[in-house]
């Protein structure tokens, strides 16, 4: 359990997300996630190098990834500052902030800034060496596709390991397609007059169009309208199986940031020195083989013991649901109602599953949305959890007070 780590209340911004092949396409994510963060800083009037650390996360190699972390921390004018280049996955963000807090928690760090990017759109191929094989003849690697496909451990598809999980909870395709479109429902919310809630928190991207043309994304892109009938007639991705294309989230670009650091400086950075939001606790786990999906179970219930909680403690969940396997498992599993709007608060206005995964910053941004609901709701404590490649799973709890 941690004492010291804060964040201050809007010291954090998450840009939109699109689906690939869209707006973000044509940008370096490095490039991307420091200019935007350089901008936000400005338009916060906050000098970059107030911070004494960088943690840059991202999982899809970029051209210069090698100096990725202290290239970045130069682009975002604090070139003054180290930095360290983290990828877990789809844990990536969670990851990052919880460094970032131990780091705080032990006096190595008063205030570091974490910045978690990706573009899964236009990923690298790389091709390794390969002397002993037949006529020296190479092995390529498309880094997002192939990944996807199959898990070097148990040679699964991703969605081969969430049906597993599928099966063993006895879930249908009706209770897929209906949870699926509560969540499109509750990501709507979001946008409700004029986008209201994600406006606390979501700051532009400045996407190259030419090499002499930029232009501001506002607002996510590739969001697929959900209907009853729409989820109904579309068959299962794999024959006899539970989830199909509408059940399981799209890759996508994007980046955001969240600042962490000593009490004393999250209240001089806090928009409001009344709100306090504290990490407390984080856990992490890996499942049996071939079965991603349910991962986050016991690394929410680490998360939960270390903190002295229960799930009924909880007021606000979100998680990174890839499928939507992801949270009829953890409701059945953790004994709460996937569909619920309150007590606890399961996902409100929208989840990676609806608005896409760019892999390092998607857990970053529902944390940030997570922190604003809570902070609606008065103050309480939220849970974020989520499963990541390789049968993995993390979770963190942040209060808000």
């Amino acid at each position: 359990m941690l004492s010291k780590a804060f964040i201050p209340y809007k010291g954090y911004y998450s840009t939109p997300f699109c689906r690939w092949q869209g707006s973000l396409a044509n940008d370096n994510a490095i490039v991307l996630g420091a200019n935007t963060s350089r901008r936000w800083l400005a338009e916060k009037n906050w000098d970059p190098k107030i911070f004494d650390y960088l943690i840059l996360g991202m999982t899809i190699g970029q051209h210069h990834q090698f100096y990725a972390g202290p290239w970045a921390a130069a682009m975002m004018g604090a070139g003054g500052i180290p930095a360290v280049t983290l990828s877990q996955a789809c844990t990536t963000s969670t990851t990052c902030i919880f460094q970032a807090a131990v780091g705080v928690e032990t006096g190595l760090y008063k205030n570091c800034y974490t910045l978690m990017t990706d573009r899964c759109s236009n990923g690298p191929h790389t091709v390794w060496p390969n002397p002993l094989g037949p006529g020296g003849e190479v092995i390529s690697e498309n880094w997002l596709m192939d990944n996807f496909n199959s898990d070097p451990n148990v040679g699964l598809k991703m969605i081969e390991t969430a049906e597993n999980v599928g099966k063993e909870g006895g879930f249908t395709k009706e209770q897929c397609d209906e949870l699926t479109l509560r969540r499109y429902e509750q990501y709507l919310d979001s946008l409700a007059n004029d986008r209201e809630f994600q406006k606390r928190y979501m700051f532009p991207a400045e996407a190259t169009v030419t090499k002499k043309k930029k232009k501001l994304v506002e607002q996510d892109e590739g969001i697929i309208p959900c209907t009853e009938e729409g989820l109904a007639a579309l068959k299962p991705v794999i024959p006899g199986g539970i989830l199909s294309f509408g059940a399981q989230t799209f890759p996508a670009d994007g980046n955001c940031a969240v600042i962490v650091a000593t009490e004393e400086r999250a209240k001089e950075l806090s928009a409001d020195p009344s709100v306090k939001i504290q990490i407390i606790s984080y856990g992490y786990s890996r499942t049996k083989p071939g079965f991603m999906a349910a991962a986050p179970v016991p690394a929410s219930k680490m998360a939960l013991e270390r903190a002295g909680l229960t799930i009924g403690d909880i007021k606000v969940i979100k998680t990174h649901n890839p499928f939507v396997v992801n949270d009829l498992y953890f409701g059945q599993q953790m004994g709460v109602d996937p569909m619920s709007g309150e007590n606890p608060a399961f996902n409100n206005y929208g989840s990676s599953l609806i608005y896409g995964h760019p892999q390092g910053p998607t857990a970053g941004r529902l944390i940030i949305e997570g922190i604003e609901e809570t902070v609606m709701k008065g103050g309480g404590y939220f849970l974020w959890t989520g499963c990541a490649a390789g049968d993995t799973g993390g979770a963190i709890i942040i209060k808000v007070s």
